[in-house]
């Protein structure tokens, strides 16, 4: 598998190998917001939880992390995804957090993590970023990274509800990572 199961840890999160044992903190986690009500969106449900825990292990482009803050509560999870390791290349993505962790910096540093990792570890060409095109909320936070807009992928997919989604992709390549990682680093030097 690759990118082989790592563990990741910041001062304000950490990201640790998704597993059921995260499966009772996360079903907090998608109750707060109701984020599963997001159209938009594909957050599992409280009774979802564990069968996501197990759709994502089960995949095998996938390396799936549970999203822990500093009191070592799992508050979402994350993924490198669609990974292409002979072209080394990774997509940051079906990333959710429960509500009261947005705005904070957890996310900020978890995509330090991510994104120091793909490029300095695994030797990553380029991270993707891909979100639906009426999310707002997330392009603006992709935005925010440094990552750069490559385009849309127009009835890209079908959603839960069954609205075809255009999907917004956007990335960051090798040598852009020198200017994102001192932006992200600025910006988390802001909560300090």
């Amino acid at each position: 598998m690759w990118p082989a199961p790592i563990t990741l840890t910041g001062i304000h999160a950490s990201l640790a190998p998704l597993s059921q044992e995260h499966a009772e903190d996360l079903k907090e986690a998608t109750a707060d917001g109701d984020l599963h009500k997001l159209w938009y969106t594909m957050v599992p449900p409280a009774d979802g939880i564990e069968a996501e825990i197990d759709r994502r292990l089960g995949l095998s482009d996938m390396s799936a992390f549970a999203i822990v803050d500093a009191n070592g509560r799992a508050v979402g999870m994350t993924t490198y995804m669609n990974t292409d390791s002979a072209n080394r290349r990774v997509e940051i993505g079906s990333t959710w957090m429960r509500k009261a962790a947005q705005g904070t910096p957890i996310n900020t540093e978890c995509k330090l993590m991510l994104l120091r990792h793909a490029f300095e570890t695994l030797d990553c060409i380029a991270v993707e970023f891909r979100t639906h095109f009426m999310n707002r909320q997330s392009r603006a936070a992709i935005e925010r990274l440094g990552a750069k807009f490559d385009g849309v992928l127009r009835n890209h997919m079908i959603m839960a509800n069954g609205t075809l989604r255009d999907t917004a992709v956007y990335s960051i390549c090798a040598h852009e990572w020198p200017a994102v990682q001192a932006g992200l680093n600025l910006k988390l030097s802001r909560f300090s």
